[in-house]
């Protein structure tokens, strides 16, 4: 049992963070989002976000094993400069995390939450145009100032859908994309463990539930995934958007004082 905290909350907290790798294992994708924001419906923002770190790196660590060293040879030569500036920005954003105030990074969640779910969701056509188009002919500095705020958004709240939708404008291959997408989020992800170390975030019980959610975590990725296969991809969709939905409503009201 981890010291100074109640059991029940244990509970909750190892279960949100199966409950998130079970998110991830039926429609593949949501675990930093799902995780992160339902945890901070029941323990400090801050925490939630430094306790779904090693969670989240070990889940990811999956996609390095669809690499060969050809391939990532190739998307450091490639996007060498994107994946520097985002690992700096997360550098940034982890940096940042006990400086932002709690109302408002748990609005800050809350409506990043609330965007993630518009992105995802398929009932309404959002007006993404030309903007879905800017990954292509931006320059290199662009790349770089993309990189950086991407990676301090994800940083200073797990949430990683800028840098999917980032790499997806780019229209890669899916070999090209899961190699610098692996890079970006495992690579960024270790440096926030060195980050959170040395900053003292993993002070207290965050480092505990970090590694006492890591395995049920994990066992969710399974049992989601075999999950996967016997259940309607359109239903777990929608299932998966209404609780994002209701929870990223929940977060941004708290973060506005209601």
């Amino acid at each position: 049992m981890v010291a100074g905290l109640e059991p029940v909350l244990l509970v909750t907290v190892v279960g949100i963070v199966s409950f998130g790798g079970l998110v991830k294992g039926l429609v593949g994708f949501g675990y930093g989002i799902a995780g992160t924001a339902l945890l901070a419906l029941v323990i400090d923002p801050a925490t939630a976000v430094i306790v779904m770190i090693l969670p989240a790196l070990a889940a990811n660590l999956s996609l390095v094993r669809e690499l060969e060293p050809a391939e990532v040879r190739s998307c450091l030569r490639r996007f060498w400069p994107y994946v520097v500036a985002a690992g700096v920005g997360t550098l940034l954003g982890t940096a940042a995390l006990e400086s932002i105030p709690r109302q408002a990074l748990a609005g800050g969640l809350g409506l990043l939450t609330l965007g993630y779910v518009a992105s995802r969701q398929s009932y309404v056509t959002l007006p993404s145009g030309r903007l879905g188009r800017l990954g292509r002919p931006v320059g290199a500095r662009a790349t770089v100032g993309i990189g950086v705020v991407s990676g301090v958004v994800f940083g200073a709240s797990n949430i990683g859908i800028q840098i999917v939708a980032y790499l997806d404008s780019m229209e890669l291959d899916r070999s090209t994309f899961v190699g610098v997408l692996a890079m970006v989020l495992v690579g960024v992800t270790g440096l926030r463990v060195v980050a959170a170390f040395a900053l003292g975030l993993y002070e207290g019980t965050a480092l505990s539930l970090s590694l006492l959610a890591v395995a049920p975590g994990l066992v969710g990725v399974a049992i989601g995934g075999v999950g996967r296969r016997h259940l309607s991809e359109r239903l777990l969709n929608a299932g998966t958007i209404a609780l994002l939905l209701v929870v990223g409503v929940r977060l941004t009201a708290g973060g506005a004082g209601l």
